[in-house]
Parts: C-alpha cells; sequence; structure tokens
C-alpha cells in the first residue's frame, strides 16, 4: 500500500518549527510494517492545498494530513478537504456538545471560533481525539482514503495509534498484529550494539524479526519488530529472544518501551521507601529536571543543588575523591539516603567539537561512596548532556547492585 504523509502549516514550510510530527508518524508506519512513499509539506494557503491533495489522491491508496484543524482563520484542512472532495461542509453536533462540555469542566465559555472545529467536510468518517478539541475525521479524495490528524504532537500521537494505523491496517489487508519491543541503552553505540546483536540467527532473512536501531544522544534504541498471528503467538516467539537480547546488552539496558531511565530510578527507590538528593556543575539542573516532574517523586526527591562550583558541600577540584566527598556531605546536610553529585570540568575552548571535558561522579548511601570518573569529547552541549546522563546510569547501576565503571562508547552522529 502506497502511503503519503501530508504536512501542513507555514511554520513547517518556512522552518520555524521543526517537523517532528512527520518523522514520528514515519516511523510508527514503518514499525507495523507500512512504508512511506512521499513526504509532502504545504503552507497554508487553499490553491496550494487543494493541490496538493488532489495530487495525492491521485498517487497514494492512503494519505495521512497532519495539522490544520485548529480554530483559527489559517486552519484550512476541514474546508479544502470538502472542496477537494466535492462535498459541503456540515456541523457535527456531537462534536460541538464535545467541546462545549470541554470547555465547561474548566470553568470556560467556549469561544465561539471554536465552533469551526466542528465543521466536517459531509459523509467524512469520524475520528475520535480523545484529549484535544481538534477532531479528526476521513475522506475519500480521488483514489485514496485521507485521515486528518491534529498538528498537537501528543493528540496526533494518540490518535495515531488508536485510530489512523488501526484503519491503515485494515485497508492494506495485512493480517495479524504487529509489535516493537524496544531496549533503551546507554554507554554503547550502534556499531558496537550491532556488533553485539548482529549474528543472531533470528534476525537475518527469513528469520522473521527485524532488527533495528535509533541513535538520539546520549542513548540508542534497540528496536525488534515483529508480527505474528495473534498476541500469543507473539508473546511466544519473542520471549526467548527478548531474553537473548538482555543477555548480550547486558548492564548497557536502562530501560525498555515506554520506561525511562528516571523512571527506572525513581521505581527504585520507592520501592526501597529510599530519597534522594543531587547535585550538579554546569549541567544546569538538568539532572534535578529528570526526577522532580515524575509522578511520585515528591515521595522520594529530597533536594537538588546547581552551583557553578559544589564547594559549600567540601569539594575541591574535579576529582572522583572530590565527588565522594561532595556526595557524602549532601546527604549528611539533606537527610537523604542517597545523594549524587557530578562535577565537571570543561577542556579550555570546549565548544569545539574535539574537545570535551571531564566528568566525576560520587555517590554516597548508609553503605558508604562510590566515584566513577570519565571523559567525553565534543564540545560543551555534548559534555553537559552526556555528563546527565553518565550520573543518572551510575546511581541506576548503584540501585540495582551493578558496577558503576563500565566502558561507555558514544558514536557522534
Amino acid at each position: 500500500m502506497r502511503v503519503e504523509i501530508l504536512c501542513t502549516g507555514d511554520e513547517i514550510l518556512t522552518g520555524k518549527t521543526v517537523n517532528t510530527n512527520y518523522s514520528h508518524i514515519s516511523r510508527r508506519l514503518v514499525d507495523v510494517g507500512l512504508g512511506v512513499h512521499w513526504g509532502t509539506t504545504v503552507g497554508d494557503d487553499r490553491e496550494s492545498l487543494l493541490q496538493a491533495f488532489r495530487q495525492a489522491g491521485e498517487r497514494a491508496d492512503a494519505v495521512i494530513v497532519n495539522g490544520g484543524l485548529g480554530p483559527t482563520v489559517d486552519d484550512l484542512s476541514q474546508e479544502v478537504a470538502a472542496q477537494a472532495a466535492g462535498v459541503d461542509l456540515v456541523l457535527s453536533d456531537y462534536w460541538l456538545q464535545r467541546m462545549e462540555e470541554s470547555y465547561a469542566r474548566r470553568g470556560r465559555v467556549m469561544p465561539p471560533n471554536n465552533r469551526k472545529q466542528a465543521m466536517l467536510p459531509a459523509n467524512a468518517e469520524f475520528i475520535d481525539n480523545p484529549i484535544g478539541t481538534a477532531c479528526g475525521f476521513a475522506l475519500t479524495i480521488g483514489k485514496a482514503r485521507f485521515f486528518f490528524t491534529p498538528g498537537v504532537p501528543r493528540e496526533m500521537r494518540r490518535m495515531l495509534d488508536e485510530q489512523v494505523i488501526p484503519r491503515l491496517l485494515a485497508l492494506s489487508g495485512i493480517k495479524g498484529v504487529a509489535r516493537l519491543k524496544r531496549f533503551h541503552t546507554f554507554g554503547i553505540g550502534e556499531s558496537r550494539a550491532d556488533q553485539m546483536l548482529g549474528d543472531m540467527e533470528v534476525f537475518r532473512d527469513g528469520g522473521g524479526i527485524k532488527l533495528g536501531f535509533q541513535a538520539h544522544y546520549p542513548q540508542l534504541e534497540t528496536k525488534l519488530a515483529i508480527r505474528g498471528e495473534d498476541e500469543a503467538d507473539l508473546a511466544a516467539r519473542l520471549a526467548p529472544i527478548e531474553a537473548e537480547v538482555r543477555r548480550r546488552l547486558g548492564n548497557f539496558i536502562i530501560a525498555e518501551d515506554e520506561q525511562t531511565l528516571e523512571g527506572v530510578i525513581l521505581a527504585k527507590l520507592l520501592e526501597r521507601g529510599a530519597s534522594l538528593a543531587t547535585a550538579e556543575m554546569f549541567t544546569g539542573g538538568h539532572l534535578a529536571a529528570r526526577l522532580a516532574p515524575l509522578a511520585g517523586a515528591e515521595r522520594a526527591f529530597r533536594r537538588g543543588l546547581v552551583a557553578r562550583d559544589l564547594g559549600e558541600l567540601e569539594a575541591t577540584g574535579v576529582t572522583p575523591e572530590a565527588a565522594a566527598s561532595a556526595a557524602r556531605t549532601l546527604r549528611e546536610k539533606s537527610g537523604a539516603s542517597h545523594a549524587l553529585a557530578v562535577l565537571i570540568d570543561l577542556d579550555e575552548g570546549a565548544d569545539r567539537p574535539d574537545l570535551g571535558g571531564t566528568i566525576c561522579i560520587g555517590l554516597a548511601d548508609a553503605g558508604g561512596t562510590v566515584a566513577r570518573q570519565a571523559r567525553l569529547l565534543g564540545g560543551r552541549d555534548w559534555v553537559r548532556v552526556g555528563a546527565t546522563e553518565l550520573g543518572l546510569d551510575c546511581l541506576r547501576r548503584h540501585l540495582l547492585g551493578l558496577p558503576v565503571d563500565e566502558r561507555i562508547d558514544f558514536e557522534r552522529r
């Protein structure tokens, strides 16, 4: 089946907004075995949109349109879709009521221009948006089935998974069910991960499971894509493969599927009834910001200290010993059961990508202190992001009773 993704909006066309929606939609379609044949971006112009809809309707079997479903005058997707299909716009009383109730729950009166969002092409198929006011719909234009989604990322993503992809799979005739298993790792690059997994027979031609990697510094995502007759079939086939991947990637796995590194850490702290204090240099509070917003963090996150230096914690210089001392002092002053300190010494001129910095990590708990030192190259931002991840990973390992000093190996992408 030939699929086209058509994104709308002047802000996308001019580059003022980075089009992350396109990349997400494309990745999800590939994950479930649907290829993408064309990607089109169109500004907020009626004639351009009309031409794009008509062209897509002639060359594609299915088109996902993203954006243009809002209440303002430059949101044109419903109107132009109706024109391209040769039908009128009609008011959806159901969606109008949904919007009015949504505003009422927030103690607000719906602005009159939101009524525009309840105007849909006649005979369009309703596609629910449970978390927004932009109504999704499906419509046939030319030879293609069009699926209209909102530009708000969280609304689009939920609608894509729950509403659009099931319809596309039914339209394509692809049988069975698909699953994407994801392993998130830190400390290894694509080349090393491929070396660790690539010789597994199941990933070769005809093995039935597709192996893929996606690097998003400082993490690497290893993906297993599989299709089967039903969920029971998938589970039975995946179980031994997942176990072997876990064995081979070992301690580098920081989370799986929808888990996050910080979520794994918080869960372990809450499980133990433990608490945490952090201190960080140069990272600008990014370490604390990863943990503090999580649900339940208020029960475990005791204190976050952000400073140019950690002299107040009796840390002198950037050494493993200084990091351990800072963590020990922080634990005593905060009353937390665990303390993490991240110290950074940037190279002079570290804006250059061939320079970097020295990172020293200190961990303290009732059993004593642990320290770790590492070097990262790639410039200021590379060091800042990498140091934050390194500090969190060392904490994860320590909480799980794993060694904190395994070699990290980043590949610049």
